[in-house]
């Protein structure tokens, strides 16, 4: 009988972080204790958010109506990796960037975990910016899923091509 197998993956639907951005846009424009402050939300790059405002209060309230914005659309704040508030000339500026894939030494840690607490017969290859999990049994393989959804990883793990 052949393996079963699933990968472990860290991916952000650009989609849902754009409706998201664009979601926290038209929220800065129309509430009351955003008028005035100058405060806005674009996209830098191509994985970057830029946030800007007047003060820095105003730019944390902005950055937590993005954070409310992306959690209500499914996406984990462990993919979201923000800077500190700089000041640039008389605004404030705020990056943050949006992290895809599994690092390499992120990748090692979580191998090491199934390694070390999961069963015996399950395997892990990191294949670049993934994990490939596999066993001869299935149910091994949900142990494992139930044991990394346990863990407090610094990752936002999706276990995908379950087969």
């Amino acid at each position: 009988m052949a393996d079963s197998s699933f990968d472990i993956v860290s991916k952000v639907d650009r989609q849902e972080v754009d409706n998201a951005l664009n979601q926290t846009a038209k929220e800065l424009s129309q509430r009351f204790d955003f008028k005035g402050t100058g405060a806005s939300i674009k996209w830098s790059g191509e994985e970057g958010v830029l946030l800007e405002a007047s003060s820095e209060e105003r730019l944390k309230a902005a950055y937590d109506v993005f954070q409310e914005k992306l959690i209500k659309r499914g996406i984990s704040l462990k993919s979201l990796d923000a800077g500190e508030p700089a000041q640039s000339g008389k605004d404030y500026r705020l990056s943050a960037t949006i992290k895809q894939g599994i690092a390499q030494d992120d990748a090692k840690k979580i191998a090491k975990i199934i390694r070390d607490e999961g069963p015996k017969a399950v395997k892990a290859q990191v294949q670049g910016d993934e994990l490939r999990v596999s066993s001869k049994s299935r149910d091994d393989l949900q142990t494992v899923i139930a044991l990394l959804k346990g863990k407090d990883l610094d990752v936002a793990l999706q276990f995908v091509n379950y087969r």
